[in-house]
């Protein structure tokens, strides 16, 4: 399955961005050249962008636009990245909808309403929950999906990753790689989501407020 996509127009109307806007922040490197899709469609030739990708940076830029500079918001989104110190407990992250009543209990596995979860932990089952929503898969799959984040996320040591989750004749697995990691899969393998780290810390922060 590809990557949801989201027509530059709808993008326009659901962020309330300007046309302006969106191409001063590519040219100051704040959207990457190469989340602008050109496709053809019934009307001519269209630009669209990655649905998740672009939301969440939008939401990232227009939430910090107002104390920092362009400039320095394309070098804190150059910069290695790096957690926020935040501490959310069960209790709060309930109350606030940050994720689904199921998925904290599934997988935050919350001992007492006042246990507190760290950033990271709150981004696995953030994850989790995000592709159980969306449908992409079953609870199995979100259990070993939260397992392999729990597992193997350390080991990146602050780099950002992205994360397949694929199939081949019904059985699901995931993938764990660097940005730009040249990947090849064997024939009948399906792509059906894709993750990155600085596209969920980005939606996470946003959430958090």
């Amino acid at each position: 399955m590809e990557e949801d996509l989201i027509s530059k127009k709808d993008l326009l109307d659901e962020t309330g961005i300007s046309y302006g806007q969106l191409y001063r922040w590519k040219r100051k490197q704040l959207i990457p050249e190469e989340w602008f899709i050109r496709k053809s469609t019934f009307t001519g030739q269209e630009t669209f962008f990655p649905r998740e990708r672009i939301l969440g940076r939008v939401q990232h830029i227009l939430q910090k636009k107002d104390d920092l500079s362009l400039d320095e918001l394309a070098d804190r989104l150059s910069e290695p990245l790096s957690y926020p110190q935040a501490v959310l407990t069960v209790a709060k992250l309930r109350e606030r909808n940050i994720v689904s009543k199921s998925s904290l209990e599934r997988f935050g596995k919350p001992e007492s309403e006042e246990l507190l979860l760290s950033f990271e932990q709150i981004l696995n089952v953030f994850a989790a929950d995000l592709l159980l929503s969306r449908g992409e898969l079953n609870l199995e799959e979100a259990d070993r999906l939260y397992q392999t984040l729990s597992t193997h996320t350390p080991g990146f040591a602050g780099k950002n990753w992205e994360l397949f989750f694929v199939r081949k004749m019904g059985v699901g697995f995931f993938l764990m790689a660097v940005p730009g990691a040249e990947l090849a899969f064997d024939e009948g393998v399906r792509v059906i989501s894709r993750l990155s780290l600085a596209d969920l810390v980005e939606q996470l922060k946003g959430r958090l407020g």
